[in-house]
């Protein structure tokens, strides 16, 4: 499907859906904080960030051992994105951007979050 065609509503509904169940699963396994939330260290100094497109974006002067990271972590996201657009029909920028929302909503108070206009702010 390209991203200029109209999306199934009900199919991105049904996707909605799926990712929040999918989101409450992965909220209550139990993982060391090392393995669950590889990025938090990059955040919390300012050298990681969150776009709205559901990827993390290395902010400026990141060393490169921090961008490495982030680059393993956005594969990742990538093939989850990828498999669950493929599962509900819908093109992989809607999932992404779903996504993007709830990493958003989880993120601690401070983190950089660059927005679509390219401006970055702090929640």
């Amino acid at each position: 499907m390209r991203s200029s065609e109209p999306v199934d509503r009900r199919a991105l509904l049904r996707l909605s859906g799926a990712l929040v169940l999918g989101a409450v699963a992965v909220a209550t396994l139990p993982a060391s904080p090392a393995e669950a939330k590889p990025l938090d260290a990059p955040r919390a100094a300012g050298q990681a960030g969150e776009a709205w497109t559901g990827y993390a974006v290395a902010r400026p002067g990141a060393p490169a051992d921090v961008v490495a990271l982030i680059d393993r972590v956005n594969v990742e996201r990538r093939a989850l994105y990828t498999q669950r657009a493929k599962s509900q029909n819908v093109p992989v920028e809607a999932v992404a951007e779903i996504y993007a929302a709830q990493i958003a909503a989880s993120l601690p108070k401070g983190t950089w979050m660059l927005a679509k206009d390219g401006r970055w702010s702090q929640k």
